[in-house]
C-alpha cells in the first residue's frame, strides 16, 4: 500500500503534465478564489453604501431644474478638463509617432518612415479597441444618437474610453480624422455615467448625455452655441424646452474650463483680413458656393460609404488591414506636405487656404475626403466634423482663389469663401445646418458673415439632401439597420404603423349623395375630412369640412345639380401597412388633418387616420419606452 501511495509521484508517462505543474496551477487557483472572496467584501460595502446615498439623494426633493443644473455644472467642468487630457494624450502620440523619431533619425529619412509610421499609429488605434474596447465599432456620435433614441442613454464607459484613447493615437499619429467624435462621446459618457449612478430615469439621462456633447464640442472648439445646438440637433434630435437650460449651462461650463487650458481663441487660426466687399457678391457668387459645396458634401458622404463596404468585403486579414490603411493615408499627406492633417490636434491651416492655387485647394478637399474616409474605414478612430471643415474651407478657398483670378479687379477676398465654406460643407455633410452657421459665427465673431454663411449653407444643405438622403451620421446608422434620422421623434413614428392607429369606423358619404345631404355633416361630430366611396366601397375622394362651408354658402339652385362625386377631391391614401412616419409626412404634403386608409388590393376603404390618432399612438409608445427603460434600469 505505501508503495501505491508514492506511485503517482513517480515520473509520468510522456504526453501528461509534470505533476508539479499541476500542483502550481491548482494552488494559483485557489488564491485566486480566496482573493476574490475577500475582494467582494469591501466591494459590497461600497455598494450598498453608495445605494444609501442614492437613496438619501433621491429623498432631498430637490426640484427637477435644479437636479439637472447641478448636473450640468458638474458634467461641464468634467467634459472640458477631458478635453484637455485628450488634446494631451493626442500631443504625447505625436511625440512618440513624429517628433522623436525626427530627431532620432533626421528629416531626410524620415520622409521615407512617415506613411509605415502612421500604419504603425493606426494598427495600435485599431488594437486598443480591439483589446479594451471589446471590439466595439460604434461610441461615435451616431451610436450615441442611437443610445439616446433606444437605450435610454445607456454608453458603455470602458469601450468609450478606449475609443477616446484610440482616437488619440490616429491623430496623433498623423491619420485623418477629427476631435470632434472622441470629445462628444466622451462628454456623453461623463452625462451617461453620471445618470445612471444617481439612478435617474431614461428622460433624465438622456439630458444629462446631451449635456456632456454639448460640453466636450464647446470646449473642444470654444463655441458654446455651436455645442449646445449640435447637442440639441443631432444628439437629442429636438429643442425641447426642458432640455435647453442644462445642455446651455454644460456648454458654458465647459468653454470656461477650457479657456483655462488653451485661452480665449478660435479653435482655428481665423485670417485678419477677410469679408465681402460687395454686396452683390452674396446672390451673384455665394450660391454658386452653395451648390458646389452641396456637390463635394454627398461627394464626402459617398466616398465614405463606399469604403466601408469595400473595407467590409476585403479579404485583408484584420491586423493588416489598418497598417495598410495607414500607410496609404501617410502617402497623400506625404503628397500634401503634411497640410491634409497639420500637427496634433490643429489641422486647419486658414491662413494658406486664401493664398493657394485654386487647383492646389480643390485637390487637397478631394485628398481629404480619399484620407479620411481610408483612415476611419480600415482601423482608425475619430470624428467627421473636423475633416468636414477642412473640406469646406478648401473648396471655399478654392472657389474664392478661382474668382480672384477670373475677376482681378474686384476685390475679392478667398478667405471668406472659405470661411463660409466650411459652415456649408459641414451642414450638408452632416444634416446639421444651425450647427454647421454657428460654428463660424463663433469662430469669426463677425456679424457680417452671417448673409453669405446663411444662405450658402441653405443652399449646400438642400442640393447635397437632393443628391445623397444620407448624412455622415445617418448614414453609419442605416447601413446597421437604424432609422434615426431626425432624432428619436422620427424613430417612434417610423417602427409604428397605421394599422395600429386609425379609426375603424369613420363617417363616410356614397358618391351620390346630395348636397342637402352633404351639409347635414355640418352638424354632426367633430370630423372634419369624410372619404367619399362608391357602391364596392371603393375610395373616390374627400370632402373636407372647408368644402361644406363654401356650399353651404351657394345659392341652392347653383348646386342643386351637384353630389358627392363632383365635389370630393382625390387624395393619395395610406395603408395598413405603412409608417406612421410616412402618413405624417403624406399629410404635411396635402395640409390634411386626416388621411383614408384603404385595402393595397383593392382600394377599399378601411378607415381614417387622423393626426389625433398618430399622437396618441405616439405618446403610448414613448410612455412605453419610458416604462421599460425604468423596469431594465436603464436610468
Amino acid at each position: 500500500m505505501d508503495a501505491d501511495r508514492e506511485q503517482p509521484e513517480s515520473p509520468p508517462p510522456p504526453g501528461r503534465r509534470p505533476w508539479l505543474l499541476r500542483l502550481l496551477r491548482r494552488r494559483w487557483l485557489q488564491t485566486v478564489v480566496r482573493t476574490r472572496r475577500v475582494a467582494r467584501v469591501p466591494a459590497s460595502v461600497a455598494t450598498s453604501g453608495w445605494g444609501a446615498f442614492v437613496e438619501w439623494f433621491g429623498r432631498l426633493e430637490i426640484s427637477e431644474n435644479a437636479v439637472l443644473l447641478g448636473f450640468a455644472v458638474a458634467i461641464g467642468a468634467a467634459g472640458g478638463l477631458g478635453v484637455a487630457a485628450f488634446y494631451k494624450l493626442i500631443d504625447v502620440a505625436y511625440v512618440v509617432f513624429f517628433r522623436w523619431p525626427l530627431e532620432q533619425i533626421g528629416s531626410g529619412p524620415f520622409l521615407l518612415y512617415r506613411p509605415l509610421l502612421t500604419g504603425l499609429g493606426i494598427c495600435a488605434a485599431w488594437w486598443v479597441m480591439k483589446r479594451f474596447g471589446r471590439g466595439h465599432e460604434g461610441l461615435n456620435v451616431p451610436d450615441v444618437q442611437l443610445a439616446v433614441a433606444r437605450r435610454g442613454g445607456d454608453i458603455p464607459t470602458r469601450p468609450a474610453l478606449a475609443r477616446t484613447t484610440a482616437s488619440a493615437i490616429t491623430l496623433g499619429a498623423g491619420g485623418s480624422a477629427g476631435s470632434e467624435g472622441p470629445v462628444a462621446v466622451l462628454g456623453s459618457t461623463i452625462g451617461s455615467f453620471l445618470g445612471r449612478a444617481f439612478r435617474f430615469d431614461a428622460g433624465r439621462v438622456r439630458v444629462l448625455v446631451a449635456a456632456g456633447a454639448a460640453a466636450g464640442i464647446s470646449a473642444a472648439f470654444n463655441a458654446p452655441l455651436a455645442g449646445a445646438f449640435f447637442a440639441l440637433e443631432e444628439i437629442l434630435g429636438s429643442f425641447a424646452v426642458a432640455a435647453f437650460p442644462p445642455v446651455v449651462v454644460a456648454s458654458v461650463v465647459g468653454a470656461v474650463v477650457s479657456h483655462s487650458f488653451f485661452g480665449n481663441h478660435p479653435a482655428f487660426p481665423v485670417p485678419t483680413e477677410y469679408g465681402y466687399t460687395l454686396t452683390r457678391e452674396i446672390f451673384a457668387f455665394y450660391p454658386v458656393l452653395g451648390v458646389l459645396a452641396g456637390v463635394m458634401a454627398a461627394l464626402f458622404v459617398r466616398t465614405y460609404f463606399r469604403l466601408e463596404t469595400m473595407a467590409r468585403r476585403s479579404t485583408v486579414p484584420a491586423a493588416v488591414m489598418p497598417v495598410l490603411g495607414g500607410i496609404a493615408v501617410g502617402a497623400l499627406v506625404l503628397g500634401s506636405g503634411g497640410l491634409l492633417v497639420g500637427s496634433g490636434h490643429l489641422s486647419i491651416p486658414l491662413d494658406l487656404f486664401g493664398r493657394l492655387p485654386w487647383f492646389t485647394l480643390l485637390l487637397l478637399a478631394l485628398g481629404k475626403i480619399l484620407a479620411t474616409s481610408i483612415t476611419l474605414n480600415t482601423g482608425g478612430s475619430g470624428g467627421v466634423f473636423t475633416p468636414a471643415l477642412y473640406v469646406g474651407a478648401a473648396t471655399g478657398g478654392a472657389f474664392g482663389a478661382a474668382l480672384a483670378s477670373l475677376f482681378p479687379n474686384l476685390p475679392l477676398s478667398p478667405e471668406a469663401y472659405a470661411l463660409v465654406g466650411m459652415g456649408a460643407v459641414v451642414a450638408a455633410s452632416t444634416h446639421a445646418p444651425i450647427t454647421g452657421i454657428l460654428i463660424v459665427f463663433e469662430m469669426t465673431n463677425d456679424y457680417q458673415i452671417m448673409l453669405p454663411l446663411m444662405l450658402t449653407t441653405v443652399v449646400a444643405y438642400l442640393i447635397a439632401r437632393r443628391l445623397e438622403p444620407d448624412s455622415l451620421y445617418s448614414g453609419w446608422l442605416r447601413r446597421r439597420g437604424e432609422v434615426l434620422e431626425q432624432g428619436a421623434d422620427r424613430d417612434v413614428l417610423a417602427g409604428q404603423l397605421v394599422a395600429d392607429a386609425y379609426d375603424p369606423n369613420p363617417q363616410v358619404i356614397g358618391e351620390s349623395a346630395t348636397v342637402p345631404q352633404l351639409l347635414e355633416r355640418l352638424q354632426q361630430g367633430a370630423q372634419t375630412d369624410f372619404p367619399v366611396v362608391d357602391r364596392e366601397l371603393r375610395l373616390v375622394g374627400v370632402v373636407t369640412i372647408t368644402d361644406l362651408v363654401r356650399l353651404a354658402a351657394e345659392p341652392p339652385e347653383a348646386t342643386a345639380p351637384l353630389i358627392a362625386a363632383d365635389i370630393a377631391i382625390p387624395v393619395d391614401p395610406v395603408t395598413p401597412q405603412d409608417s406612421l412616419l410616412d402618413a405624417v409626412r403624406r399629410m404635411g404634403v396635402r395640409g390634411a388633418a386626416s388621411l383614408p386608409v384603404v385595402d393595397p388590393e383593392n382600394g377599399r376603404l378601411l378607415g381614417l387616420l387622423g393626426r389625433a390618432h398618430v399622437l396618441a399612438l405616439y405618446e403610448r409608445a414613448v410612455a412605453g419606452a419610458e416604462a421599460g427603460s425604468r423596469g431594465t434600469g436603464g436610468g
